[in-house]
């Protein structure tokens, strides 16, 4: 342990300061960080001289040199400090209409210099919106030269001198991000190299900074110089945490970010000069989306972050353009000066892909002709990503050709030597089918052809033609980049396209052929719109160049179909804005544009092109969005659209507006049809695009309305409703169809004569994440960023589902291979079943924290099984159609891998599964049933040679056999490994510069599919020696997942879009005997769940050695469930390990069946006895498989049907053909039943402790005293006795018995677990209660007590998982134990020897038992579908049952039974999930009667007499009369329900779970699921609360000065405030959606003594305060952004002090609202404990009159000295301990707790996380630890008597442990049923209040 000192300001903190944290990561990180990649001959310029040693490691410019007093610095102009809001700190905003006459300067005068040797400046600064500023630098070189360099927004071009350098910065503004304020003013980080900057541009050496000048118009924070390259998104906690190989910003110059939000959101990095830029000419820009900042002229690019490469990696991207470039053996353009030439790699650079020039060539001409000629001899085409090579893709690529492939023959790898691989046949091997697709870099892009027949629209960089009727295919190949505009000419003949990447690349194609004629460069920056002329001769371009200025380029391209080039004609720049531009069809010399407040007329003549505004009077402020010719006789009418709803109709001319129509959402009274509109000054309708005919105009809107109107627009037409807004509109060459895109990526036509509007193409509107395939139906699943799930048809390439979670983002998906079902993993850590009959979700598990990033089906289908990015692996069984949990593992996934179908792979005979874990270096298999760990290898291993460790990316099974694993590893190589040795076989080496993310081997082990970047690979893996590989292109973005379609004849491939690709190679057939899985064998999806049990079954009873003994690993993975509260479906079957189970999983009997068949014939039969049904157990057992003490006896007459007991329990053999032996063997695990009947145990991760002492009796120093809560969780666990007035309820694993006159509690010991139900016998002398399973033992806990003496009486167990009800027989002699749907055990016991009479086990779960209260004999199940009733016979010593099945009558429905009681004889009432309730005649053995009780479940039914009261879980309980009933039994079927009536009704707070009533039933007790017990009185109509408890976990429990109250907060969002003497509730204060987390009362030392405050903080950040005498809340304050988890009032009750998730300590105070002061020294670790005290002696060296500590749990402690009232805050002393190893470190890590000792204020007494487990006292006088004071187990609470010498420790055992810390004597306390999470002595130290979960004990200290 170590303890720091020092004085702490508002703005400065103590060490480790973050200087010294710097200083030690700019150590590690040695050269290649700060190294720019120059060639060889500069690298000893890089070496700057050594900087002073206070420069170091940064340099806050303005405090050091105190720009604030400005005397060394100077200010001219308006300049002012202003606060902002974004960063919530002050500012220097300098303004100005003159920027020469407002500035900052640096230093005061110009013969004075600053002195500043670091190689970065960093200027954090925002421009003012819409104004110029300036940034001058002088810098003095080695040679004692001045040079200036200037940034600015002024500058329009680069210019230089030999002592002057100009930059321009330009915005360049795209559409802002939601929430995201405008791209041009936002704050910036310009990080300036000032090293390279005079290195390249003048070749001089930096030596220092000499002065700097920020002139208006702009917001400056701060300027920092340093030698550490800084990345400003990354924070050095995030660094620190994630281990990233970077310098992190520190955290003075850091901007603050929203929690949840990315850096790049709200903030620009500018990066002058990038890496990759010396010696490039592109413009620099900013490194984030959607705006771009450019620093125009020849000047390099910033690369986006992670910016850098090392230099090794940008010398061999250079030697792979040198090697394929299309012109690498050509001399390129020289560089114009003063650019030196530098050999080096060009990134995203498409100029620099084929060899051409950076976009400054004057000759494009040349370069396409020499580029054109080399690229189709080039036979290797590598995609590549944007940060690296971009490649140039075939331009010949004919229909015959295998279209957008070349075949692999030379590849480059990193550091090592070329090499040759073979081909194979046939060549090519994959040929592209179809695409699912629409869009990519806009969606304004679809045409008609000439005949109307086909649509062609850009698909990512895939051209499509689709046939309108047959939804054909066809395909242009070609661009390596989104496809960004298109245009048809007027003949169909000619096709023009341009794609995305600067320089925008155009290409020229033979409509008809498929053959690319032409590729030529653009000068244009990015083309965003083309249009042909009608003849096909004028090809017009619009876009922007380098400059941002508006450019226009005309070619010529009558030549194109002749062998000839297109040849630019003319090319001008404009200064408006142009939205869209098209060729007058009737005129090829004639032009209109539109946009931002102008229209304008064009003409070409002369070699020139001019134009002309239209005038547009009062329009001429609208933003233009289209137009369209009108293709009428004199052609000379233009329409143009408007954003706000224009439509403009201008002559061409005269160029006049002749008419201005507007549309507005309004509707006439009578139509529903938006009708036209006169002007009006409200919002139109935005117009996006319109679409002219003959006599019609179409309009599209971004209401998502497609309209067609006249065109006088007198009214609509016809109208149409898409899913989003319109992006175009075309109709088509005959008039008759209109086609219309979306935004969101559909496309379809309306239908004008049939008034039918068809979908052509869905498509994600996002990247694609991740697919899946189907086996019987040909369905293909795909998930994708847009957040939807898509169902497609592999036949018909069309959507056939679409599932949408706007909150959570789908990750991976997964079909079930014999079900219609599929499954899906999600960002949230959540994973679903979806139905794809009923369309909805089946099931949801919440098992993980951290998103999904692996999901794979067992090919039979019983197991699934999910990875995510917290590391965890859960098992899943999916046999049946909801599939449930079995297993989760925690820390055995890497965490560090994203999400990625070839994460989680499993075997095809699914029996291995495998992945990449638990660290990224090693893959691990397993098996699929146990999840024993099988093999680990080490993938770093591998390649010894490497300098780097090889770690794996992806991984796959090969066919069974030979059992191969491969792997992908970062050093771009597929390692095939043998599966069950670990053993290399061999190598597969792939082409860099990535790595082979995705895998796929076909089913018969022929081909191996690769993805690396944007590339797909095949392999012909069956080739041993020397595998051949051919590579495809296609994809415009990574692919993310590949796979080969079930039949094995196609493969699919996902990125951008989705794929379909043939295989080509002929399928080969299976040779006879053959192994499914191995080559020749396709894989098939029928095996099912039986199957594999069958086959496990005979395995493990042949008598036969196992082939292989399963070995395992020495670390096994922990099963612990890493969810902090159970899943949703959750059904406590975890871990399915029994020890009563035998070695293949299957029970052994403890006793033969005993459900028999009913006699033939006897009336009532119905459906029972039905042979195959759910209760037919099937053939009689052999005689060798009965337990032992079992005898046989013969048949004998009239016992047909009966199996008979001995007195002992034990079943006699059954005989007759209805007898069957299953024992608890089941075909299927349990499933958790649709009915919230079903108990179901609260998951707990804390376990029973083992070998603790405990006092004995009459020592405990401490006593019970009450329990406060109702366990809303269990199920009938009430009861009451109005004559004798017991009262009994339970609440965690304790039975507590109340007086309700006097409110005194008993409390029952003894149960491990938490209760599930009690019954009491009907003389009220016995109860029975029930526990589930505990960790220590293997059956459920039966408990009978003595209610008089109240002790345990008999101790039962038999059931194994939890027992669901219990019940008394009328006569007490039996007691009926029923197991829940886990179990299906139902048992008898004798209640006079507590013998075990019988026991049976059920094919299916059973809701409900009750005893007929009229006969002994007889008891009733209710189940799914029927009643079962049971018939207990005894002769002597033997008990025989039969057993009698009702089903329910057509009649009814089909329901399930969820709930019983009985009536007046004979009548039996059942409840049904439907919410209906039957009345049966059990006499005569049917249904008689139903109606309609509730909307919802009926889990509780009590009947006495003439009245009913049924309870559900819509929360309603309700009385009925049911007098007339027994007299409708006599009708029959013909009974209605007519003469029932509900007499009262009463909403609660929660589902109904329990309740007991008085014979009258005038009045009950009724318990809900809110842990509330309720006195309900029916002649009152009312309801009153009796105990009440917080629904989840209890935070805090804090008390008033005088002790009369108490409060406490949950995690429900509830403080409740109760009364100490009495225990009940007095006040509730509720917010909805939010935790309270933490609480504190008022001290009494308030200025009014009579105000008391509670003090409470909430999940969402926000302080509320509640006056408990105004019963009301006072304020609101929101004082932090995270979570808050402790909270504290100084001792004057002036101020309030809360600590956040974060480690933010903010200080508040409650008077004005206002938090003064933000201590950040904890940053990074949640608060775990803030406790302050008036100091009343004792000098700690620091003055203040109060002492507080705050504790965070990096097991960090600080203690404070303040005053506040002086805002004075000091430093007395900081704690440091250190934590163990990881391997001591339990699940849940605890907390840090710390206290001030009450009876000797200078001591510290500390626990939680440390080396040992122990509690430290530490003397703040002698700084030093005075006493240690051993534990058994971590701490998780802790509280020290104000009074006595006494500490109370809770521990996450459930015990709580009582020390006297004077004696040293130690006491431990059970009754907790999970951790002890808090801890508490009331101030007079007579009462202790303990918290586990939910349930708050008080405990009164004795003996002090």
């Amino acid at each position: 342990m170590r303890r720091r000192r020092g004085r702490v300001g508002v703005e400065t903190r103590p060490e480790p300061s973050p200087r010294a944290a710097l200083a030690v990561t700019a150590g590690e990180l040695a050269e290649p960080a700060t190294a720019p990649s120059l060639d060889s001959r500069w690298v000893w310029h890089l070496t700057p001289p050594c900087p002073p040693v206070w420069q170091q490691p940064f340099l806050n410019v303005f405090r050091h040199f105190k720009v604030d007093e400005w005397k060394r610095s100077s200010k001219e102009g308006d300049v002012a400090v202003v606060t902002d809001k974004t960063l919530k700190c002050t500012v220097y905003r300098v303004r100005g209409p003159v920027s020469a006459g407002n500035y900052i300067q640096l230093p005061k005068t110009s013969t004075q210099s600053l002195g500043l040797t670091g190689r970065y400046l960093y200027v954090l600064f925002r421009p003012l919106p819409a104004k110029h500023f300036v940034i001058h630098l002088d810098l003095c070189t080695e040679d004692s030269q001045v040079i200036r360099v200037s940034f600015s927004n002024f500058f329009k071009e680069f210019k230089s001198t030999a002592t002057w350098l100009q930059f321009p910065f330009i915005c360049e503004t795209g559409t802002p991000r939601k929430g995201v304020g405008s791209p041009g003013a936002r704050w910036t980080c310009l990080q300036l190299d000032l090293h390279d900057i005079l290195l390249v541009y003048l070749n001089r050496r930096y030596s220092q900074l000499k002065s700097i000048k920020l002139c208006a118009s702009l917001l400056v924070r701060n300027l920092y110089t340093s030698d550490l390259c800084f990345d400003p998104a990354v924070t050095v906690a995030e660094a620190r945490r994630a281990k990233l190989p970077i310098t992190p910003i520190p955290r003075e110059m850091a901007f603050p970010v929203p929690k949840g939000e990315s850096w790049h959101d709200h903030y620009v990095h500018v990066r002058f000069p990038s890496d990759s830029s010396k010696t490039s000419s592109e413009a620099v820009q900013k490194s984030c989306s959607p705006s771009e900042a450019v620093l125009a002229g020849p000047v390099p690019r910033l690369l986006p972050h992670p910016a850098a490469f090392s230099k090794p990696v940008q010398d061999s991207l250079a030697l792979m353009v040198q090697k394929h470039g299309p012109t690498a053996s050509r001399q390129a353009p020289s560089v114009p000066r003063p650019l030196p030439e530098v050999s080096v790699s060009c990134e995203r650079s498409e100029v620099c892909s084929v060899g051409g020039p950076s976009g400054r060539s004057q000759e494009p001409l040349a370069w396409v002709k020499a580029t054109d000629k080399h690229v189709v001899s080039d036979s290797l085409h590598v995609s590549a990503r944007q940060t690296t090579v971009e490649p140039t893709a075939p331009e010949d690529a004919s229909p015959q050709e295998s279209p957008g492939r070349k075949q692999n023959q030379q590849e480059a790898a990193l550091g090592k030597d070329r090499f040759q691989q073979r081909s194979f046949l046939p060549d090519p091997v994959l040929r592209l089918k179809g695409v699912i697709g629409f869009g990519g870099h806009s969606t304004k892009w679809a045409l008609w052809t000439r005949d109307g027949a086909a649509v062609v629209y850009p698909c990512h960089a895939v051209i499509v033609v689709l046939c309108v009727n047959t939804r054909e295919q066809r395909l242009f190949l070609g661009h390596t980049d989104k496809v960004s505009a298109l245009a048809l000419d007027g003949n169909g003949s000619l096709l023009a396209s341009a794609q995305a990447r600067p320089h925008s690349m155009l290409r020229l194609w033979d409509f008809q052929t498929g053959e690319c004629l032409s590729l030529f460069q653009s000068p244009v920056h990015t083309v965003c719109s083309l249009s042909f002329s009608d003849s096909g001769e004028v090809l017009c371009g619009v876009g922007k160049d380098r400059h941002g200025r508006m450019t226009v380029v005309v070619w010529g391209t009558a030549q194109v179909g002749r062998g000839g080039e297109a040849v630019i004609l003319t090319k001008v720049h404009s200064d408006v804005d142009i939205q869209a531009f098209e060729v007058a069809f009737f005129d090829e010399t004639r032009m209109a544009s539109c946009g931002r407040g102008s229209v304008r007329l064009w003409r070409l003549r002369g070699g020139g092109l001019r134009s002309c505004p239209v005038d547009l009077g009062e329009h001429h402020a609208l933003e233009f969005t289209d137009l369209a010719f009108r293709q009428a006789q004199d052609g000379h009418t233009l329409y143009v659209c408007s954003r706000s709803g224009h439509i403009l109709e201008i002559d061409h001319q005269s160029m006049a507006v002749q008419r201005a129509r507007r549309l507005l959402p309004t509707q006439t009274p009578g139509g529903p049809l938006p009708q036209k509109q006169a002007f009006s000054s409200g919002p139109g309708i935005a117009i996006s695009s319109l679409s002219v005919s003959q006599a019609k105009c179409a309009v599209g809107s971004e209401d998502g309305y497609l309209r067609l109107w006249p065109l006088d627009f007198s009214s609509v037409l016809l109208e149409a409703e898409h899913e989003g807004p319109i992006s175009s509109v075309r109709v088509s060459p005959d008039g008759l169809r209109v086609l219309s895109t979306t935004s969101s990526g559909h496309l379809g036509f309306l239908d004008i004569l049939s008034r039918e509007y068809s979908v052509l193409v869905r498509s994600h509107a996002a990247p694609v994440l991740a697919l899946a395939t189907e086996c019987s139906r040909g369905q293909l699943a795909t998930v994708s960023q847009d957040h939807t799930v898509r169902i497609w048809d592999l036949a018909t390439l069309q959507q056939l589902y679409d599932f949408a979670s706007p909150e959570e983002a789908p990750c991976a998906v997964a079909f079930h291979p014999t079900q219609p079902t599929f499954f899906c993993g999600f960002s949230s850590g959540a994973v679903r079943s979806f139905s794809l009959e009923a369309t909805e979700v089946l099931v949801e598990h919440r098992c993980h924290r951290g998103a999904i990033t692996g999901l794979a089906a067992s090919p039979d289908g019983s197991l699934l099984f999910s990875s995510c990015s917290r590391g965890s692996l859960a098992q899943y069984h999916s046999g049946a159609p909801r599939c449930r949990i079995l297993r989760v593992a925690a820390n055995v996934v890497c965490q560090e891998a994203c999400p990625n179908p070839s994460a989680l792979v499993v075997s095809g005979d699914s029996r291995l599964l495998a992945f990449v874990g638990p660290s990224k270096y090693t893959v691990t298999v397993m098996d699929t049933t146990s999840l024993d760990e099988l093999l680990r290898v080490d993938i770093s291993t591998l390649d010894l040679a490497g300098s780097r460790l090889d770690s794996a990316v992806a991984v796959c099974f090969g066919p069974a056999p030979p059992g191969h694993l491969l792997v992908s590893t970062s050093s771009n190589m597929v390692a095939v490994l043998d599966a069950t040795s670990g053993r290399l076989v061999r190598e597969l080496s792939c082409v860099p510069p990535a790595a082979c993310s995705v895998l796929a081997l076909s089913g018969d082990g022929r081909f191996l599919l690769t993805a690396a970047d944007r590339a797909i690979k095949v392999w012909n893996y069956s080739a041993q020696a020397g595998p051949g590989s051919q590579v495809y292109i296609g994809h415009s973005e990574p692919v993310r997942a590949v796979a080969f379609t079930p039949d094995q004849q196609q493969l699919l491939s996902v990125g951008d879009a989705i794929f379909l690709w043939d295989v080509l190679a002929p399928s080969e057939k299976s040779p006879p005997g053959s192994v499914q899985g191995s080559p020749g064998a396709p894989p098939t999806c029928e095996a099912g769940l039986g199957t594999r049990q069958l086959e496990d079954m005979v395995s493990g009873a042949n008598g036969l050695p196992r082939q292989q003994v399963p070995m395992p690993s020495q670390a096994s993975p922990p099963w612990l469930d890493i969810c902090s509260r159970p899943p949703k479906d959750h059904d406590g079957a975890f871990s399915m390990s029994d020890e009563s189970r035998g070695p293949e999983g299957l029970c052994q009997a403890s006793g033969p069946p005993v459900l028999v068949q009913k006699e033939a014939g006897r009336a009532g039969d119905g459906a029972w006895g039905a042979t195959g049904g759910p209760w037919d157990l099937g053939r009689p057992p052999h005689p060798r498989d009965w337990p032992s003490g079992l005898r046989t006896d013969p048949a004998a007459p009239g016992r047909q049907g009966m199996v008979t007991y001995r007195k002992n329990g034990e079943p006699k053999a059954p005989v007759g053909p209805g007898a069957c032996s299953t024992g608890r063997a089941r075909a299927q695990p349990p499933t958790h039943p649709d009915s919230y009947r079903h108990f179901t145990t609260r998951y707990k991760a804390s376990l029973l402790a083992k070998g603790l002492s405990f006092p004995a009796v009459g020592d405990e120093q401490l006593h019970l005293k009450a329990v406060m809560g109702y366990n809303g969780n269990g199920r009938a666990n009430l009861v009451w006795r109005p004559d004798t007035g017991f009262f009994a309820y339970t609440c965690g694993c304790l039975v507590v018995v109340e007086d309700l006159h006097s409110g005194v509690q008993q409390h029952w010991l003894g149960h491990p677990e938490e209760i599930s139900t009690l019954a009491l016998s009907h003389d009220a002398q016995v109860l029975a209660s029930a526990s589930g399973r505990s960790s220590t033992a293997s059956r459920c806990q039966i408990r009978v007590w003595d209610v008089p003496g109240g002790s345990c009486r008999q101790l039962l167990s038999h059931h194994d998982t939890a027992v669901q009800a219990l019940a008394f027989s009328p006569d007490d002699r039996l007691l009926v134990t029923l197991g829940d749907y886990g179990d299906r055990t139902l048992a008898l016991w004798s209640t006079a020897t507590y013998e075990l009479v019988s026991s049976t086990c059920l094919p299916e779960p059973v809701h409900g038992v009750a005893f007929n209260p009229w006969d002994a004999g007889e008891l009733a199940c209710v189940g799914q579908g029927a009643v079962t009733l049971w018939l207990l016979q005894q002769r002597g010593g033997d008990v025989s049952l039969q057993v009698h099945r009702e089903p329910i009558p057509e009649e009814v429905g089909g329901c399930e039974l969820t709930s019983l009681c009985y009536g007046t004889t004979p009548l039996l009432y059942c409840g049904s999930h439907a919410g209906q309730v039957c009345v049966w005649d059990v006499c005569a053995g049917r249904c008689f009667l139903a109606w309609d009780a509730d909307d919802g479940e009926i889990g509780v039914l009590l009947c006495s007499g003439a009245r009913l009261v049924s309870g559900s879980n819509t929360r309603r309980l309700r009385l009925w009369a049911v007098e007339a009933v027994p007299e409708l039994r006599r009708k029959g079927s013909g009974a209605r329900s007519s003469s029932v009536f509900m007499e009262r009704e009463l909403t609660l707070d929660g589902a109904v779970v329990s309740a007991v009533f008085h014979e009258s039933m005038d009045m009950g007790v009724v318990g809900t699921t809110a842990g509330t017990l309720w006195y309900v009185s029916w002649a009152e109509g009312t309801s009153t609360r009796l105990i009440s408890g917080h629904r989840s976990k209890v935070n805090e429990v804090v008390f008033s000065p005088s002790e009369s109250h108490c409060a406490t907060c949950s995690d429900d969002g509830s403080v409740r405030v109760w009364s100490v003497a009495s225990m009940e509730l007095l006040i509730q204060f509720q917010v909805l959606s939010q935790s309270c987390l933490c609480l504190s009362w008022s001290p009494p030392s308030c200025e009014r003594p009579e105000q008391q405050w509670v003090a409470a903080g909430y999940s969402d950040g926000t302080l509320r305060l509640f006056s408990i005498p105004r019963i009301a809340m006072e304020l609101k304050m929101h004082p932090h952004s995270a979570a808050l988890t402790a909270i504290a009032f100084s001792a004057d009750g002036q101020t309030i002090l809360s600590g956040d998730k974060d480690g933010l300590v903010a200080v508040s105070r409650p008077r004005t609202g206002m938090t003064f002061r933000v201590l950040s020294d904890h940053r990074g670790a949640p608060i775990c404990t803030i406790q302050s005290t008036r100091r009343e002696y004792g000098d700690f060296g620091a003055e203040g009159v109060d002492l507080w500590l705050a504790a965070s749990g990096d097991q960090q402690v600080s203690v404070w000295a303040s005053n506040w009232l002086q805002d004075r805050c000091e430093l007395v002393d900081w704690l440091s301990f250190p934590a163990p190893a990881l391997t001591e470190v339990p699940s849940c890590l605890p907390p840090s707790l710390a206290a001030f000792c009450p009876w000797d204020e200078a001591l510290l007494v500390c626990a939680g996380l440390g080396v040992h487990h122990e509690v430290v006292f530490y003397s703040l006088r002698q700084k030093q630890v005075m006493e240690k004071i051993p534990l058994p187990f971590f701490a998780v609470s802790m509280s020290l008597s104000p009074g006595a010498h006494l500490m109370a420790i809770g521990f996450s055992e459930r015990v709580l442990r009582l020390v006297d810390c004077a004696s040293g004597a130690m006491q431990d306390f059970a009754g907790h049923d999970d951790s002890v999470q808090l801890c508490r002595f009331a101030p007079s130290a007579r009462l202790l209040f303990t918290a586990a979960h939910s349930e708050i004990l008080v405990w009164e200290v004795t003996g002090h």
